[in-house]
């Protein structure tokens, strides 16, 4: 479970503003498995709540708790998966996906492993392609196996098909719906689209 507790996050500000608050006391609680979506207008909060729950910054008040255990930096039991995929251009497919491996310091990569993630992600025939040959959709599957590979408790998605146009974002919210109910982990998915 995730439990958020009064949490408030400032900004030092700039010019007459001493400082900006991104958040102030919000709480909140999210079961495993639980799918969330926070919806709301670009500069509301949504992505300082993803980068907190990620580990990437600290509340300015406030704690957050990953079963009952207060997060202090990154955790294992969370992947993240951002607005644009991220890879790394030199990597094919393959190697994209067994970075999350890799970042995770695994001793040796499970090459079965990583391609039962890319035959999940519908990827199959495109292993040995770079991103760069690869559709938007594509390569934000890319990034979800990547996040996905290390079996995450928790899936951080910070608008991951904002780039994508309509049909593309209908048919990957349509798939991550059905991937959510494979891979049973907790998902908070940021969205400022409904």
């Amino acid at each position: 479970m995730i439990t958020i507790e009064n949490v408030t996050k400032e900004f030092s500000g700039q010019g007459k503003a001493a400082y900006t608050v991104a958040l102030r006391n919000i709480s909140l609680e999210i079961r495993d498995q639980e799918f969330v979506v926070a919806v709301g207008p670009s500069g509301c909060g949504k992505t300082t709540l993803l980068n907190l729950l990620a580990g990437f910054e600290a509340p300015t008040a406030g704690k957050i708790r990953f079963d009952g255990k207060e997060l202090k930096g990154q955790s294992s039991l969370s992947s993240v998966v951002f607005q644009q995929p991220a890879l790394y251009p030199w990597y094919n497919v393959r190697d994209n996906v067994a970075l999350g491996l890799r970042l995770k310091n695994s001793r040796s990569i499970d090459w079965k492993r990583v391609q039962y993630f890319i035959d999940m992600m519908g990827l199959q025939g495109f292993e040995k392609y770079p991103p760069y040959q690869l559709s938007g959709g594509m390569q934000q599957r890319v990034a979800i196996a990547r996040a996905l590979i290390v079996s995450p408790k928790i899936l951080l998605m910070d608008e991951p098909f904002g780039a994508l146009d309509a049909q593309t974002r209908n048919d990957m919210q349509r798939f991550l719906l059905e991937l959510w109910d494979t891979i049973k982990a907790t998902v908070l998915f940021i969205t400022h689209d409904v």
